[in-house]
């Protein structure tokens, strides 16, 4: 007969093998650790026989006499053999595998059905779903099965597979199946099983988002089908209705339009569910909804019902209380669980000008250090955050529209006697902090005060919650009489900082760094009190919050300079920061905080850090040389060597920039007796970006530092910097740029030979649209610097720059970056008077933007401004002057006497 030759792959276990494989499970259940490792070994042998996989699908699906954890864990262990090394494994053992799979999905066991649905979608993922072609036709005909499990178990393994794959399922390798599948799963959004109903919705909400056709084609009749979803009983139900609505606002917003009012009202509903979960998707409704252009007309008339709603929700439920342990009080004496601390990310040099308006023009690049975080142990995204989350943006979108309906419940809150209500009122003020800022300035003489009291509140979570809010009402404290509330503020926070509660002390300390930002050199008269608190703290902390002060003392160094150059500051601060960098090794990631500090201490203090830069520079050196020399072992034989890891290079490179700045020709010593500049030759072509840019900033920097040892290296260097002046990768483009600008001024007229590598690409980006501010007032100096050095070169393109240049460098502040381009373009204007004639305006408004020129610079702009009045006459120079804007015209007059 024929059939035969299909037979069935037989296998059974031997029994020998079976009980091993058994002890081995009911071993790896085992809390102890050692026993963990040996269990990892011996799986490891196991895994060079070839049918050991088998046993381990025998326990998951045949041997129904063990008890389910044991046979759902020989499956999970099956899935990771499979993640790892399912293209060794036998023909007949991955048949075996798929038909066991496919004929037990409908197991009596829901654990069992799941374990089975996660090993299928695994298999599925890695490739198999071309090569086993029966997987989703049989799995959709199994839904049509009239025994529960079997379509509860196909439909939970259909979920996982969309979810893992749905870029292939929509692709045409596989023929595009989700046409057939997509219809088949609307057609059980009415199914009697409420766990079925929710497969269903889940399955088709993986295709949302890729505005897929096949979903595309049915989107009234899904959207009707959700409509009708909307007061199921069940919360699973309930919870993918919403995720479906907040994507369905982003992809098809024309679809959701005409039922608008009454979605509002469903979420409104939704967002107030007994099922937290179903509360919190449906919050994050007015999360997307305030991303989209139409948020105003469709809320304006829901505010009344809206605010209260998000209100309720900031506060904590009880269970986030237990879980922050917001009854114990006092931590501090607890080691931190390594666990609890976050990775950081360290953010690359970037050079950028200081502007006339620092404070307010800066903050869209800001590292959003005073987002909405202030609780980062409890499951990181919950319902209070994304209240308080779409409360701050709704406020950003209505501004102070919002004010009649939360201030009269901020009033109950604040004063409210229950402290987690009281709580929740100071998150709600720091919430509208930003977006209702202007309306709520006649009330801050008030609250700033009542604030500054609950930083002393019996509640740890209270206090901490108080530093935050206070934070985001810095820039205003800053800009009142210090003694008003500055210094009131200051002393409370200190104290916070050395609160014996842990969470108090991070919110403190990252409250601080904020305050420290905006009040800068405020804070001089109180340097020592300052440091003082900050250097009990080094003895005071534990591991999280160790990395938190050392960013509060970085900023600290940035914000008051100079002033903190004084031999009683660097005596309290310096040996507990050395002390630390000589415990630390060089692989702890650790460092990278801390050398982040130091690169701000030694920055601000110059000369000061003399004593301590000799052990500092070498341990950089050292650091880029050996993750240096770790890329190139691993590029050579991947298998052999672990990739580095590239930060400790980048945030050395850093460093070395911070101590070229600070200490300047004090440098030159450490630089000449090492192999900085061959290394940086390798960083500077190296494939991330971020070493890239830390290069160049470092290039900068030495070029002013110390350019007899940069300066043999140019040649090697200036072809590397030119095919870097790309706008794709904006911080390298820019640090390469201010660098060339900076090299520029060093070598004088011997740039000549290098300005046929650079002027092109400088140009085109200072005439590309969207280019950011940053780098556009760089690209304007390192023009402007390259014309001062090389007139005859750069002067005939004169009339392809004028205009952006001179709009970009209107609105910084003097200083010796914008001097030397301004001479560089007053001189080109010599050569080439005639590239500026039509954008001769600009000109003059970018020379009033000067507050004092040097004298000779002054005198370099009256004679380009007579020079032009005299060449037109005085009645043509009447009639064009006639264009300025007032201030324009008077400054002139005053200044230049045109």
């Amino acid at each position: 007969m024929v059939w035969q030759a299909k037979m069935e792959y037989e296998w059974k276990p031997d029994e020998q093998g079976l009980l091993q494989i058994l002890q081995l499970l009911k071993e790896s259940q085992s809390p102890d650790t050692t026993t963990q490792r040996a269990v990892q070994q011996k799986l490891e042998q196991l895994n060079q026989y070839p049918d050991f996989n088998n046993y381990l699908i025998f326990v998951l699906t045949k041997l129904k006499s063990e008890d389910e954890p044991t046979r759902s864990l020989s499956g999970l262990i099956l899935k990771n053999n499979v993640k790892a090394h399912f293209h060794n494994f036998p023909n007949g053992v991955t048949d075996f595998i798929k038909n066991e799979c496919l004929n037990n999905i409908g197991d009596s066991s829901p654990l069992i059905r799941a374990t089975v649905g996660i090993l299928i979608t695994t298999i599925a993922s890695k490739g198999e779903l071309q090569n086993w072609p029966d997987l989703l036709p049989k799995l959709c005909s199994l839904l049509d099965s009239e025994d529960y499990n079997t379509c509860e178990g196909a439909f939970g393994a259909l979920q996982k597979i969309c979810e893992d794959s749905a870029e292939i399922l929509d692709s045409d390798v596989l023929d595009r199946p989700l046409n057939i599948m997509i219809p088949k799963f609307l057609q059980f959004f009415k199914h009697s099983s409420p766990k079925i109903r929710s497969h269903a919705v889940a399955c088709v909400n993986q295709f949302i988002i890729s505005r897929t056709q096949a979903l595309m084609l049915h989107i009234d009749s899904f959207i009707e089908n959700l409509f009708a979803l909307a007061g199921d009983e069940e919360p699973e139900v309930r919870k993918n209705v919403c995720r479906a609505l907040v994507m369905l606002l982003e992809v098809r917003m024309d679809r959701l339009l005409p039922h608008m009012i009454s979605i509002v009202e469903y979420m409104l509903q939704r967002t107030q569910d007994q099922d937290e979960n179903v509360a919190l998707e449906a919050c994050e409704f007015w999360l997307t909804l305030a991303e989209q252009p139409i948020c105003k007309d469709v809320l304006c008339r829901h505010l009344a019902k809206l605010i209260p709603v998000l209100v309720n929700g900031m506060k904590y439920s009880e269970i986030d209380i237990i879980l922050l342990k917001g009854d114990v009080e006092e931590d501090e004496a607890i080691p931190d669980s390594e666990q609890d601390i976050r990775p950081r990310f360290h953010r690359s040099r970037t050079v950028a000008q200081p502007h006339e308006e620092d404070r307010i023009e800066d903050d869209d690049d800001d590292d959003d250090d005073n987002d909405l975080d202030d609780d980062d142990t409890i499951s990181d995204w919950n319902l209070r955050k994304c209240s308080a989350a779409a409360l701050d943006v709704l406020a950003n979108v209505f501004r102070d529209e919002l004010l009649p309906h939360i201030l009269p419940l901020l009033k109950e809150l604040l004063f409210h006697p229950e402290w987690v209500v009281k709580e929740s009122g100071i998150l709600v003020l720091g919430a509208i902090a930003e977006g209702c800022m202007q309306g709520m300035i006649p009330y801050l003489p008030e609250l700033i005060p009542h604030l500054i009291q609950c930083l002393s509140n019996k509640k740890a979570l209270v206090r901490s919650i108080t530093c935050w809010t206070l934070s985001r009402y810095a820039h205003w404290v800053v800009s009142q009489p210090p003694d008003t509330y500055l210094k009131p503020l200051m002393t409370e926070l200190l104290k916070r900082i050395l609160d014996s509660n842990k969470r108090v002390q991070e919110a403190a300390c990252s409250a601080f760094a904020t305050l420290e930002e905006e009040a800068c050199t405020e804070l001089v008269p109180y340097l020592a009190y300052i440091l003082d608190t900050l250097v009990f703290a080094f003895s005071k902390y534990q591991h999280k919050n160790l990395l938190i002060l050392y960013d509060a003392i970085g900023t600290l160094a940035d914000s008051v300079g100079h002033h903190l150059n004084k031999p009683e500051y660097i005596q309290m601060l310096m040996p507990p920061l050395i002390q630390k960098w000589n415990m630390l090794k060089d692989e702890d990631k650790d460092l990278f905080p801390l050398l982040e500090c130091l690169s701000s201490v030694a920055t601000a203090l110059q000369s000061g850090f003399l004593p301590y830069c000799e052990p500092v520079y070498q341990r950089c050196v050292n650091l880029v040389q050996k993750t240096l020399a770790q890329a190139m072992l691993h590029n050579a034989q991947p298998d052999q060597y672990e990739a580095p890891d590239k930060d400790f290079m980048i945030v050395a490179l850093d460093l070395l920039s911070g101590l070229a700045e600070g200490l300047g020709g004090n440098i030159e010593q450490l630089v000449a007796c090492s192999n900085i500049l061959t290394l940086m030759y390798q960083c500077m072509q190296d494939k991330m970006p971020e070493v890239r840019q830390s290069s160049f900033a470092l290039l900068g920097d030495l070029t002013k530092a110390c350019f007899q040892h940069v300066k043999p290296c140019i040649a090697d260097f200036m072809p590397i910097l030119g095919t870097n002046l790309n706008p794709e990768f904006i911080s390298v483009c820019n640090n390469a740029t201010w660098a060339i600008g900076e090299i520029s001024i060093q070598m004088g007229i011997e740039m000549q030979h290098y300005i046929p590598m650079v002027l092109h690409q400088l140009v085109e980006i200072i005439n590309r649209p969207n280019t950011p501010k940053t780098l556009l007032e760089n690209t304007a100096i390192t023009i402007g610097r390259l014309g001062y050095v090389c007139p005859q070169e750069v002067a005939p393109m004169l009339q392809q720059f004028i205009r952006p240049w001179c709009t970009s460098l209107r609105n910084i502040r003097d200083n010796e970056e914008k001097d030397s381009a301004f001479r560089g373009i007053c001189t080109m204007i010599s050569v080439n008077p005639s590239g500026v004639v039509q954008d001769f305006i600009f000109f003059c408004d970018a020379v009033a933007s000067w507050i004092n020129p040097k004298d000779d610079l002054r005198d370099m702009f009256c004679k380009i401004l007579h020079g032009f009045k005299n060449q037109v006459g005085d009645e043509n120079w009447r009639r064009f002057s006639d264009q300025f804007p007032l201030p324009l015209k008077e400054r002139l007059a005053a200044y230049y006497g045109v």
